[in-house]
């Protein structure tokens, strides 16, 4: 939470988007827990059905396998 709160700071307005901090809160979670960041953004993008969860881990299983797991020694 501190770093997200540091890097919404940084940015230097008064005001900042909604969709800026949900987007800030996305990535961190994304580099944190795999299924906490499912669970934001199902919320966060409003998922209508399955099929949204679906593409949002696919995303995701595409992500670790191109980058590598974050879970790796």
């Amino acid at each position: 939470i501190d770093d997200l709160e540091r890097d919404l700071r940084e940015i230097g307005e008064k005001e900042i988007a909604a969709s800026v901090v949900g987007e800030k809160i996305m990535a961190k979670l994304h580099e944190l827990d795999d299924v906490a960041y499912v669970r934001f953004a199902s919320v966060y993008r409003e998922f209508k059905d399955v099929n949204d969860f679906v593409a949002e881990l696919k995303s995701l299983l595409s992500t670790e396998k191109e980058y590598g797991s974050k879970f790796k020694a």
